[in-house]
């Protein structure tokens, strides 16, 4: 994995969902598609985000500071 990034456990199980996480400098970061799928049970986790952004647009500006793509296993 990259720099600074460390994970004895990739895969939380929550809800019978698995979400994919990393520990990276010292902060656990989350698959945000794999939360969305366990929080919304939704079948295309990419088409809700979109509409969540469309719908949001304070969140869709901020997009870029609130997801940042790091390596998961």
């Amino acid at each position: 994995m990259g720099k600074g990034i460390e994970s004895e456990k990739p895969i939380l199980a929550f809800n019978d969902y698995n979400i994919r996480h990393v520990l990276h400098n010292e902060e656990w970061w989350y698959v945000v598609l794999d939360v969305i799928v366990a929080l919304t049970d939704s079948s295309n986790p990419s088409l809700y985000l979109n509409a969540m952004r469309c719908r949001d647009p304070e969140f869709n500006k901020g997009w870029v500071q609130i997801v940042s793509p790091l390596p998961t296993p």
